[in-house]
């Protein structure tokens, strides 16, 4: 079986936490527990959030004068750098040369025309007060949105709508390796008239990127691990109730949060409709009894369609 595993912000930080490389590895550490359970029974590909990264990067970029700061997909590329070498070298210390790893800078293409370019929504960076973030926002031209009780950087998300590296992807998997690309949803690129490729200032959301990879490697399941233990409806409120066994149907007519669980839960929708493969959702360190149908959210097409 090929399980795609999409790896929350929380495996890297947890809100609250220092961004520092420490606290990063100590997270991925836990993460490559959960993932190496899985591994020892499936190929699995791994991807990952990076958006707290990007935008410290930008911040850090800002630093030196005189020097242009770096677009989003330089940025991007760097971050998805960062976590794949940290997440890389703990899977190969982990397995101790029982299986191979490798790391790709992944590219994922764009439509240049998309409307998410007129309107911001993705979230990068910290989380800033009310009243910093719109002195930055005024200082450097940044489009800011309230992320719960505080404030943080917003940018334009693309649909993605290829990954350029996926045959090499594909050439990996056959062989049995354990991948992670596509991380902070790829590289944002778009394709010209000739067919080049050029870098666009975006961040596209690494759900509906893992979605795309795993239909794209015909994947037999699709996780998305995050921090909390299953998806709820009408989370918060008196009536939340815990969704295990759902049809896609049944999520699309519920409501979650943008910036949180609803674009997890568009993936999972995305991923079961397209394939007719499972969708799971939940705690990272039930990323197991997920697959096995014990924990978390399990998403399908239709009832009755096995795993």
């Amino acid at each position: 079986m090929l399980v795609v595993v999409a790896l929350g912000g929380n495996a890297l930080l947890r809100r609250g936490e220092p961004a520092d490389v420490t606290t990063q590895r100590a997270n991925l550490a836990r993460a490559v527990e959960a993932i190496a359970e899985l591994a020892a029974e499936h190929d699995v590909v791994i991807t990952h959030g990076n958006g707290p990264l990007v935008g410290l990067l930008a911040l850090q970029g800002e630093a030196h004068a005189g020097a242009k700061p770096y677009p989003l997909d330089v940025l991007g590329a760097e971050s998805e750098g960062m976590v794949g070498y940290l997440l890389d070298q703990e899977l190969v210390n982990r397995f101790g040369g029982r299986r191979q790893v490798a790391t790709l800078l992944t590219q994922v293409i764009v439509d240049p025309g998309d409307p998410a370019f007129r309107r911001p929504e993705k979230f990068i960076g910290p989380v800033y007060q009310d009243a910093m973030a719109h002195k930055l926002a005024f200082e450097r031209g940044w489009t800011v949105a309230q992320d719960g009780r505080q404030w943080r950087r917003v940018v334009p998300s693309p649909e993605p709508r290829g990954i350029v590296e996926l045959e090499t992807i594909r050439l990996l998997v056959k062989q049995h390796v354990i991948v992670v690309c596509t991380g902070g949803g790829g590289i944002p690129v778009t394709v010209g008239l000739d067919g080049h490729l050029a870098g666009v200032e975006a961040v596209v959301d690494k759900d509906r990127a893992a979605a795309l990879l795993a239909e794209g490697l015909s994947a037999d399941a699709l996780l998305m691990l995050t921090d909390v233990p299953v998806v709820q409806a009408g989370f918060g409120t008196p009536h939340a109730r815990d969704l295990r066994d759902v049809r896609v149907d049944e999520l699309r007519e519920l409501t979650f949060a943008p910036g949180s669980m609803g674009p997890k839960v568009d993936a999972a929708c995305r991923f079961a409709e397209r394939t007719g493969s499972m969708a799971g959702i939940g705690a990272l360190a039930d990323a197991a009894a997920i697959l096995r149908g014990e924990r978390g959210t399990r998403v399908r097409a239709r009832a009755g369609v096995a795993a």
